[in-house]
């Protein structure tokens, strides 16, 4: 078969021969139709991720749309240790598969899937999110914030505050349902202070940008707060600016910020894949958009550092 392959951590993977997996025990083999180009499986691919372990070669992809031998059409999570879901075929755990709604389009569930499933799941399984509560998604003009933005909204919360950098970005999130939007772009403390002020009475944070962003967001926001005892359930999820903060203990000590994350790990495998019939059925009924532009897996080296219009990801396609 042909596979994208990466065989150096510093270069894209190359469209190659390959051999194809052997289904083992508890796994099925599965014709890939689309496998989506998240930053999760960039930082896989370079060996950058907390789950990498270093061995080379590997196919790069975590998740995809790919058909069974009885021909059934599915969306589903590759399993730890399986192989990458960018080939023409690769095993996969029927628990971890779930099949396709009538009318969904291969391409758009392989693009939205994952950046979508990441605050899904944070908010219906990693804390008790109720509908009213507000949000502040911090880093909201990435793929998965602008999917955060428009979950939040459809689960019913009451005020969406959406903060980040890119200025043309921002101004799409009023139509997605974002309440409020915070440039982060000038002065620091400018920036810290219009964060503050239309966060400090926020419910939850999901935060995808780690690093400095949130050293600084993280006092902005408390200080503030009307009333410091308000549980604030603080939930990283990425870390587009940083693997590491500095967190002075005071801040915990001065609100009742409850800080966890929300990745493989911290919700079990079980617990990821029971949540995506429904966030497929909304995907597949408009209610949650998405801008896929799909490039044949062979076009793969090429196209994995080029750059990709505003807000869309890209999907290898592998088979009609």
């Amino acid at each position: 078969m042909h596979a994208a392959v990466v065989r150096s951590f510093d270069r894209p993977p190359r469209y190659e021969e390959f051999a194809a997996p052997a289904p083992g025990e508890g796994r099925l083999p599965v014709e890939m139709i689309a496998a989506g180009l998240h930053p999760r499986v960039r930082s896989g691919a370079d060996g950058t991720h907390y789950t990498s372990d270093g061995r080379l070669p590997l196919i790069p992809g975590v998740d995809g749309v790919g058909r069974l031998p009885d021909g059934q059409v599915v969306y589903f999570v590759a399993g730890d240790g399986d192989p990458g879901t960018m080939a023409g075929r690769t095993v996969v755990d029927p628990r971890r598969a779930v099949p396709l709604p009538d009318g969904a389009d291969p391409v758009t569930i392989a693009a939205a899937m994952n950046p979508a499933m990441s605050s899904w799941v944070a908010l219906r399984r990693r804390i008790a999110f109720r509908p009213g509560q507000g949000v502040l998604v911090l880093g909201a003009t990435g793929n998965a914030g602008r999917m955060a933005v428009q979950i939040a909204r459809h689960l019913g919360a009451g005020r969406i505050v959406a903060a980040g950098r890119d200025p043309e970005r921002l101004a799409l999130l009023d139509g997605l349902g974002a309440t409020d939007v915070v440039s982060l772009v000038g002065d620091p403390d400018s920036a810290d202070a219009r964060l503050g002020e239309a966060a400090a009475d926020v419910d939850v944070v999901l935060d995808y940008t780690w690093g400095g962003p949130t050293e600084r967001a993280l006092p902005a926001v408390l200080t503030r707060r009307a009333d410091r005892g308000a549980p604030l359930d603080w939930i990283e999820i990425g870390s587009t600016a940083g693997r590491e903060i500095t967190l002075p203990s005071a801040v915990l000590r001065a609100a009742a910020l409850r800080l966890m994350g929300s990745g493989q790990g911290s919700v079990t495998a079980r617990g990821i894949v029971a949540e995506l019939p429904d966030l497929m059925a909304e995907l597949t009924r408009g209610t949650l958009t998405a801008d896929a532009r799909p490039v044949p897996l062979a076009d793969v080296e090429e196209a994995w550092t080029a750059p990709v219009e505003l807000g869309r990801r890209l999907v290898f396609t592998v088979s009609a």
